[in-house]
C-alpha cells in the first residue's frame, strides 16, 4: 500500500508534471498510470506548461538558476502561430 502524505485533487496533467520537474519517476510509473486511466494526446507536450509556475516560484526564491528553464518554456508557448 502506498500513502501519498501530499494529497491531491486536481488536474492530472498538471499532477504529471509535477514528477517529471526534476528528473521524474521510472518509465514504469507513467506507463502503469496510462494503463489505469489513459491521459489525452499530447499531454507529455504540455508538462512544461504545467510546471512554469513552479519555475517561476523556485526562480524567485533560489535566484537565477531557474531563469533559463523559464524562458525555455515562455518561447516554446509563446510562438507566434504559423
Amino acid at each position: 500500500m502506498l500513502i501519498d502524505p501530499a494529497l491531491y485533487y486536481g488536474w492530472r496533467e498538471a499532477e504529471l508534471g509535477m514528477t517529471a520537474l526534476f528528473g521524474g519517476f521510472p518509465e514504469r510509473f507513467y506507463q502503469a498510470y496510462e494503463e489505469a486511466w489513459p491521459l489525452e494526446s499530447g499531454w507529455q507536450e504540455r508538462l512544461p506548461l504545467y510546471n512554469l509556475y513552479h519555475l517561476l516560484n523556485h526562480l524567485n526564491l533560489f535566484g537565477g538558476g531557474y531563469l533559463s528553464q523559464v524562458r525555455n518554456v515562455l518561447r516554446r508557448f509563446s510562438a507566434e502561430p504559423s
